[in-house]
This record gives structure tokens, C-alpha cells and sequence, in this order.
């Protein structure tokens, strides 16, 4: 049974969109611990047969997500700082293994605990005044939602330490150019990006965007031997399914696929 939600605002469309806004504008939506357990509570029972693509995005214009709630994390001794830390990673992991395909559509500013929100995301759409960064070297502590893991995997290792090391904050040019975004835009037409690749997606067989994600995020810290031969098995399940022989015979009669997920 899902939690009532304090600070998450949820909108699903007909065609399997679902909108997930982070609500806490007079904090710019800065991730405290309520946040964290809505968001792992969310994650952990969405409903994958009728949410199909998620988009996750902040209340208001000034923010993604701030950070986190330093007010809270003030003070806080070693053991709560790592429960704290494990209670954020474990709903960002989470987000990133859902089965479906997650975009962030970041309007403002995403640092420290936003920066890791949006890096667990799948894909990332940043509007033309969103800023990035890993600041937290600044308060005394580091990343501590999985910052230190995610943003080399994205940018380098070079760059990610330059980031975290200075606490610098960039633009979304910037992120653009580093490889930290997809793709830029105005921030009236940021959730309309946002639809229009899910909407994308939407034309494709969900099983077989579910097993190209599954060999991405998994395949990536194999051996390439060990990739190589997970790609093979999730190549060939997807031979067992309805999708693939509608897929391939609607292909072959010049026709457009329906795609039911089975």
C-alpha cells in the first residue's frame, strides 16, 4: 500500500506517461528525508503495466532539485549521516532499475543531491537555465547519493574530480558539452521535450527497451566477454515474446507494429 504523499505530485497520462514532480518549492524541492522515503515508497510500487515511461521533474522555475536539506543534515552525528546517505542511494538505485525508461527533465538548479537524482535517471533534459554540480566538498562532506559512482561514469573520472574537487556549479551548455545532458532547451518547452521522446519510446516494443537496459546499466562494469554474452541472453528471451514475431512480421507486410508488452 502506497504512502500519502507530502512532497510528490503524480500525473499518469492515457497513453502511459506518468509526470513525477518533486514538491517542496519553498525549499527548491532540497531532498530531507520525508522526500526520500516518498520517493523510494513511489518507486517501489509503481504499477509497470500502466506506467510505461517517468519523468521526473521539480516544483517550480528556480529548481530541480537544490540539494539536500542541509537544515537537516546540520546536525546529524556519523550514524545518522550514513543512514541518511543509505536511504538516498537505495531510492536512486531503485529509480534506476526500473524497468521502464526514466527522464529527467531538469528545470534549474540540480546540485549535490539533485545532480545525483537526475544522474540516476536514464536520460536527462535540462532547460537553458538549469545549473549542475557536486558543491558538498564546500559544507565538509561529500557526495553521499551515489555522486562519487555515477558522475565519472558519465563525464570521466578527470572531470568528475574537477567537479567534486572545486564544488564548482556549470551550466546546461556545459552539461551538454561533457556529456552530463542529452539535450538543452528553453524551460517553456522542457516537459514538452520531455513527452515528445517518451513518446518516442512509446512506439517501441517495452520488453525489449526493458532488456536494453537491463544489458546497459548491468553490462557496464562486466568484462566485455561478460557483456558481451549477457547481451546474447537478453538477445535471445526477447525471441520468446509476442513483440518480437509482431515486431518482425508487421516489418516484413510494410505495416506498423503494435507492441503489447508480452
Amino acid at each position: 500500500m502506497t504512502m500519502e504523499y507530502k512532497f510528490l505530485k503524480s500525473e499518469l497520462k492515457d497513453n502511459g506517461i506518468c509526470i513525477l514532480t518533486i514538491s517542496a518549492p519553498k525549499s527548491l524541492n532540497a531532498l530531507n528525508s520525508t522526500i526520500l522515503s516518498e520517493i523510494d515508497d513511489f518507486v517501489s510500487n509503481i504499477d509497470l503495466s500502466k506506467n510505461r515511461v517517468l519523468i521526473v521533474t521539480g516544483d517550480g522555475e528556480k529548481a530541480f532539485v537544490a540539494g539536500a536539506d542541509i537544515s537537516e543534515m546540520r546536525d546529524m552525528d556519523d550514524a545518522q549521516a550514513l543512514e541518511f546517505a543509505r536511504r538516498g542511494a537505495n531510492a536512486f538505485k531503485k529509480l534506476e532499475d526500473l524497468n521502464i525508461p526514466v527522464i529527467a527533465a531538469v528545470n534549474g538548479f540540480a546540485l549535490g543531491g539533485g545532480c545525483e537524482i537526475a544522474m540516476a535517471c536514464d536520460i536527462r533534459i535540462a532547460s537553458s537555465n538549469a545549473k549542475f554540480g557536486q558543491p558538498e566538498v564546500g559544507l565538509g562532506i561529500i557526495p553521499g547519493f551515489s555522486g562519487t559512482y555515477r558522475l565519472p561514469k558519465l563525464v570521466g573520472p578527470a572531470y568528475a574530480k574537477e567537479l567534486i574537487f572545486t564544488g564548482k556549479v556549470i551550466d546546461a551548455q556545459e552539461a551538454l558539452r561533457i556529456g552530463l545532458v542529452n539535450a538543452v532547451c528553453e524551460q517553456s518547452e522542457l516537459i514538452d521535450m520531455a513527452v515528445k521522446m517518451a513518446e518516442q519510446m512509446l512506439k517501441n516494443a517495452p520488453l525489449a527497451i526493458a532488456a536494453s537496459k537491463r544489458c546497459i546499466n548491468d553490462g557496464y562494469d562486466l568484462s566485455a566477454k561478460e557483456a558481451m554474452a549477457l547481451e546474447n541472453v537478453y538477445f535471445s528471451r526477447c525471441f520468446a515474446t509476442e513483440d518480437q514475431k509482431n515486431g518482425m512480421t508487421a516489418f516484413l507486410s510494410k505495416q506498423k507494429a503494435v507492441f503489447k508488452g508480452k
